[in-house]
């Protein structure tokens, strides 16, 4: 019974991704033909088959809520505290994010129609910012462990492959070396910045669920900063983001190696 569940889920889950990515094509299509200069009819269109696909996709989310719940539930126990807080309180956000969906879906479908639907789409967003700035919280810590370990491993192996020469003294027949003039600030600064560029490529590369999900959050963050007039950026933009995010999630669906863990 539960592998069933588990099975349902995920196909749900797998659905729910496709919509998302045709309502945010749809979006992105709807900006380019009206910057065209498109006729209206065509325009009308666009934006009910978003409207559909947007109503479907919040069919097929009705259970999430209580997926997100266990989720957390889950990830209360993990032994790391800071990714206990942000991954246990995302998953909480996530939870309300989609209740509030849930209660949109039944204003939306009638069952609710005295319901104020801009009032309960602000309360979702603001969900819905508030899981992703913790998610992106999550990832950056992920990162700074990351560099971290990679830093400290690269000292060792130059420590190791490294020759120690004798240090030249009045006695062996040698000289003190010179003090070394100060290098200027900004060189310094440069080649340290240029260190951690080179370092953070690395971890990334050698990462790809953690850089997925990083780019996935990204993307996302866009769309309810722009939708609660917090950095409106357009619908062409936001189109463009819910897209290439919808894809990436397809893509962790699809290879579930690159979906990160926990």
């Amino acid at each position: 019974m539960m592998e069933s569940w588990v099975r349902f889920s995920a196909q749900s889950q797998a659905k729910e991704r496709v919509f998302r990515a045709a309502q945010y094509a749809c979006t992105l299509l709807g900006y380019t033909l009206q910057k065209g200069g498109a006729r209206a009819e065509l325009l009308n269109t666009i934006k009910q088959l978003e409207a559909h696909m947007s109503l479907t996709r919040k069919l097929l989310r009705l259970g999430n809520s209580a997926e997100a719940l266990e989720a957390a539930k889950r990830t209360v126990h993990l032994s790391d505290c800071v990714l206990r807080l942000c991954i246990t309180v995302a998953h909480l956000n996530r939870a309300m994010y989609f209740a509030c969906d849930n209660v949109l879906w039944a204003g939306k479908t009638g069952l609710l129609p005295e319901l104020d639907q801009n009032k309960w789409s602000q309360r979702s967003f603001r969900y819905y910012l508030f899981a992703l700035i913790l998610n992106l919280t999550r990832d950056a810590y992920e990162i700074h462990l990351l560099m971290e370990r990679e830093s400290r491993s690269s000292a060792a192996k130059s420590l190791n492959s490294s020759p120690s020469p004798l240090t030249p003294s009045p006695e062996n027949g040698g000289e003190f070396p010179l003090t070394p003039s100060p290098l200027p600030a900004l060189p310094v600064i440069s080649a340290r910045l240029n260190k951690q560029i080179q370092l953070l490529i690395t971890v990334l590369r050698s990462n790809p669920p953690l850089l997925l999900d990083l780019l996935k959050n990204l993307c996302d963050v866009f769309i309810p900063l722009d939708r609660l007039g917090l950095y409106p950026t357009g619908s062409g933009f936001v189109g463009a983001c819910g897209l290439t995010s919808s894809v990436l999630s397809i893509l962790t669906i699809v290879h579930p190696w690159l979906k990160l863990k926990p």
